[in-house]
């Protein structure tokens, strides 16, 4: 196989799993990894991928960038809505206090739950403007939004009264999104305002499900706000990779495929 045979043929499998690792090219193409770094370093220069260690990554993928709600939204958005069905599986029977964390997967969730019949005496917090649109007309469904200074680019309200609110609570089950999973980092964001708000509701919860498709997977962002001893349950669609899966069963974290 030709050099420009093999990176056309990374540049399709970064385009559907969003990472490449030496060792797999390697073997796949029956080549050196010498001659798969290579490879990804033609492809670098091109501006394709980013290099990391052990691999690539696709350039988007760095560790402060962030699409707006509106980019992400539409981003595997049927793959979001099987997600967030599944993830109605594990609200509190009957009553209930349920956290809901900002993110397009979550919101997905709370459009799944204002179409739900609740359950009486159901509550429902968060810290999204998005979200607290979405539920503020549901019938019997109890609802409290947690103010702040608001972030445009996610909808979602920060700072430090922020976390003294979330701080406070106690929910039964908290959804949370992020922008990243990793096997060493746990769950990372790019933002650190976002972050505090995010571990405000990890150490509250008794209960932290994460919501994220299989995109997320390997991915490291600025900032890390959970450890994955600390959740409970990932609801995603597809199952990762090998050394994430080891690290989640190492962590007891349970994987439900939507």
């Amino acid at each position: 196989m030709y050099a420009t045979e093999r990176q056309q043929l990374i540049e399709r499998l970064l385009a559907d799993d969003g990472r490449v690792a030496v060792v797999d090219l390697a073997s796949r193409f029956d080549v050196t990894t010498e001659t798969v770094r290579r490879d990804l370093a033609t492809l670098e220069g091109a501006g394709i991928l980013r290099r990391v260690h052990g691999g690539a990554v696709s350039p988007e993928r760095t560790s402060v960038v962030e699409p707006s709600v509106a980019e992400r939204s539409q981003r595997h958005s049927a793959a979001k809505e099987r997600i967030a069905r599944r993830a109605l599986e594990a609200l509190p029977a009957g009553s209930g206090s349920i956290y809901l964390d900002a993110g397009t997967t979550t919101a997905a969730l709370a459009a799944a739950l204002a179409g739900d019949q609740p359950a009486p005496g159901r509550e429902v917090v968060t810290h999204s403007m998005a979200i607290a649109h979405t539920l503020a007309a549901s019938p019997g469904l109890g609802l409290t939004a947690i103010g702040g200074r608001v972030r445009g680019l996610t909808a979602a309200a920060v700072g430090a009264d922020t976390v003294s609110a979330v701080s406070r609570l106690r929910p039964d089950v908290a959804f949370l999104g992020t922008n990243g999973i990793g096997a060493s980092a746990g769950l990372t964001t790019p933002d650190p305002d976002e972050a505090a708000v995010k571990r405000a509701i990890v150490a509250g919860a008794r209960r932290i499900i994460v919501l994220a498709d299989a995109d997320k997977f390997d991915a490291e962002l600025l900032v890390s706000f959970a450890d994955l001893p600390e959740l409970d349950v990932i609801v995603t669609d597809r199952q990762p990779g090998a050394v994430l899966a080891r690290a989640l069963s190492d962590a007891d974290v349970e994987v439900w495929i939507s």
